[in-house]
């Protein structure tokens, strides 16, 4: 999984780091409102781990901030505070779950991994990022639930990009699932055509294609 640890405590945000970092996770770290904004404008996650007291406000700031944008992300909290009513006030406002410190690692992992299980897909199976929403069982995109005129490789391209859009997607990988075994003499560099014709429709969504030369690509919220 890919998660973004918001954290002012540097011996505590160590700790919960290297105890995802071990598993396999990606963690990015960062210590204050503005820095969490700041990478949440050009970064997406699967989960958020969020302090509630921070050197220059409080992370429900972050919090609200991503629910007005009607961004999905779960987000655990993170918080000295053991009254109910601030646990209250957390779910209240958008907060998926809520640990009070301290804590055992391994409890912020099993909460953790639980939250991951569910991101990126609602109870009706929907694929959602941004203003996007896709059904891979009707094969709809929508955005702002108005539909996405695309072909069948269009959207079996999109539908790749937003499974995976905390990873950089191969070419291969991206070709593997878009052409059949019996269309061996299309080029990989076909995926290029794709990609060209997906963020052609894509512009305005809020959600763009980022190339990353000699790696692949990845869905990122456009800047």
């Amino acid at each position: 999984m890919r998660l973004l640890l918001v954290e002012d405590t540097d011996d505590v945000a160590e700790a919960i780091a290297a105890s995802f970092v071990r598993r396999g996770d990606a963690v990015d770290r960062v210590g204050s409102v503005e820095a969490a904004q700041d990478t949440l404008a050009v970064n997406d996650y699967e989960v958020i781990i969020l302090d509630i007291n921070l050197p220059d406000g409080e992370g429900t700031e972050v919090l609200r901030s991503l629910r007005r944008q009607r961004r999905p992300t779960p987000v655990l909290m993170l918080t000295a505070r053991m009254r109910i009513e601030d646990r209250v006030a957390a779910l209240d406002i958008g907060a998926d779950d809520y640990l009070v410190k301290p804590f055992d690692l391994r409890e912020l992992q099993a909460r953790v991994r639980a939250l991951g299980r569910r991101s990126g897909q609602d109870r009706s199976g929907e694929i959602v990022f941004g203003r996007l929403t896709l059904d891979p069982a009707g094969k709809v995109a929508a955005c702002d639930g108005a539909p996405l005129s695309l072909t069948r490789r269009e959207f079996s391209l999109l539908e790749a990009l937003m499974a995976n859009r905390a990873r950089i997607m191969a070419k291969e990988r991206l070709f593997d699932r878009i052409f059949s075994m019996d269309e061996e003499e299309i080029g990989l560099n076909a995926i290029e055509t794709y990609v060209a014709r997906l963020r052609r429709k894509l512009e305005g969504t809020g959600v763009a294609i980022r190339t990353l030369r000699g790696l692949g690509y990845q869905l990122v919220q456009a800047d």
